[in-house]
């Protein structure tokens, strides 16, 4: 019997709803449920990235959730005699990826601008108020029985499931995966106040970390008068009794009092570093929160479920549709797991690297810190921009090429388009893209499977494409829908071999003529 839809995705946070709607977007049938009637009301996640905005670009919401973002502010680091030891910046003008490359933003507001977007798909079925009860898997499909509050049940197939459920996914127990522990645990007060215009006044005008033995703790500068403190715990502390509001305006009294804002939020959390051992079991998947936890010292939570639903959208997708099939199928899937598994935890070690330099605790080690990083530069604090902190990929569907290129994610231009400054996702979609340098003088016979940018024949308006050719030493790249570097081509006459290359692990034949 033929399955009710192509995928059934459960849970409709972040990572549910770019999954729902790139999947969507590209025709298929999908379903999705989550036990909450409505888009969770308190911000949780605080911080995006430009990777994150192309995504978004790429569902078509960009313009609908810039007004609830606004530009990260430096983070500043502070040590333990108060001084300033590592401050961290934005990488400078022209932006690489066509957007401001780190923001903070309203979380419920951008959810509900995602959801309005999906509502818009016909191929979509989205179910709330209602929980997955249990998961059964089949040779053609997965069977998902669907509960309500009042203990009414029904059964949905699919294609395929993911589980999107969060840190505590019903998905991931059913399956009876496993979460790898990459060793932290700690207490934290997370504190979100919107704070009126006499507080704001007694704020620092950036984002702050205290890297102080005796309470470690980070301030975040929000969208408008939102401000948001995380605040380490210590051993013996209650958290339900910090969470408090009178506990919680006592650990706050070092910037504000009562009179200065409003408590928006105050919960209590152990931030862990905890990634699945397992991500795909037959035909179910694990996205977001309930494949991966990680510490907020960067604010890459959400950012890295989307990046999982990014990665695996596009190649369900391309199973799902049937262009790529057998052995190859199966190992383009085997492969999303194998790239985000990866890329979660060596951002997770560089996370917890940043954490560690907040988080000492024994003030010997502590000050001794503090002068180590201020001899690494010398005395002199640089600016260190947070998009350096992020791994390529490494492992997964990526050429057999070593190149340094390969596995990091190729910028967006601006485009001068007909006299219009237009950015290159809008131009060429989100397919695979075969992106040229000016100087390359090969003429490429258009083909629908691999879309060509030529920029002799579209110039781009800032450079950015030139200074990254020179940087890398190519003149051709190779790009996957997830605007990630398949590989490069150092001199034309290898672009060919590179599109055959990726032709071949499709199980395609080349689709390049040049």
């Amino acid at each position: 019997m033929k399955p009710d839809y192509d995928v059934a995705i459960v849970g409709y946070g972040p990572a549910g709803q770019v999954a729902a709607g790139l999947l969507g977007q590209a025709g298929l049938k999908v379903y999705v449920c989550d036990r909450l009637l409505d888009v969770y009301q308190i911000p949780r996640a605080i911080a995006l990235d430009h990777e994150i905005m192309r995504v978004f670009q790429q569902l078509g919401v960009a313009d609908a959730v810039l007004p609830f973002t606004e530009p990260f502010t430096n983070s500043e680091f502070y040590g333990v005699d108060g001084q300033l030891i590592r401050r961290m910046t934005m990488v400078a003008p022209p932006y690489p990826q066509g957007y401001t490359p780190s923001l903070v933003f309203t979380q419920p507001r951008v959810e509900q601008a995602l959801r309005a977007r999906i509502a818009e798909m016909p191929t979509v079925t989205v179910e709330l108020g209602v929980e997955m009860r249990a998961m059964r898997q089949g040779g053609s499909g997965v069977t998902l029985e669907i509960g309500d509050a009042t203990a009414t049940t029904h059964e949905i197939t699919a294609r395929y499931a993911i589980g999107c459920d969060g840190g505590s996914s019903k998905v991931r127990a059913q399956l009876d995966l496993a979460l790898d522990d990459l060793d932290f645990d700690e207490p934290w007060l997370v504190v979100d106040v919107l704070v009126n215009e006499q507080g704001l006044r007694k704020l620092p005008a950036v984002s702050v970390q205290y890297c102080e033995p005796e309470r470690p703790c980070t301030l975040v500068i929000g969208p408008g008068n939102h401000r948001r403190w995380e605040i380490s715990l210590k051993a013996g502390e209650d958290p339900r009794v910090m969470a408090q509001d009178s506990e919680t305006w006592k650990l706050l009294s070092r910037w504000l009092t009562p009179e200065d804002g409003e408590l928006w939020r105050q919960a209590s959390y152990r931030f862990h570093a905890l990634v699945a051992n397992q991500w795909r079991k037959d035909r179910v998947l694990l996205a977001g929160d309930a494949a991966h936890m990680q510490p907020p010292f960067l604010g890459q939570g959400m950012c890295q479920g989307v990046r999982d639903a990014a990665n695996l959208a596009w190649k369900l997708g391309a199973v799902l549709r049937g262009e790529v099939q057998g052995q190859a199928a199966q190992q383009l899937l085997d492969s999303y797991g194998a790239e985000r598994k990866a890329h979660v935890s060596e951002l997770t070690r560089r996370i917890k690297a940043v954490g560690a330099v907040i988080c000492e605790r024994d003030p010997g080690r502590a000050r001794a810190r503090d002068a180590q990083l201020l001899a690494d530069c010398g005395g002199q604090v640089r600016d260190t921009p947070r998009q350096d902190i992020l791994p390529r990929l490494e492992p997964g569907f990526l050429s057999a090429q070593t190149h340094a290129a390969r596995g990091t994610l190729f910028p967006q231009p601006w485009l001068t388009v007909a006299g219009a400054a237009m950015r290159m996702d809008t131009y060429l979609y989100n397919g695979w893209r075969l992106v040229l340098a000016s100087e390359v003088t090969l003429e490429i016979a258009p083909s629908p499977a691999l879309h060509t940018l030529h920029l002799a024949q579209v110039p781009e308006r800032d450079g950015v494409l030139h200074e990254w050719f020179a940087r890398h030493g190519c003149v051709a790249a190779l790009l996957r829908p997830d605007n990630y570097v398949f590989g490069v081509a150092t001199v034309p006459a290898d672009i060919e071999a590179l599109a055959d290359e990726r032709a071949a692990m499709l199980g395609l034949q080349a689709p390049l003529t040049v």
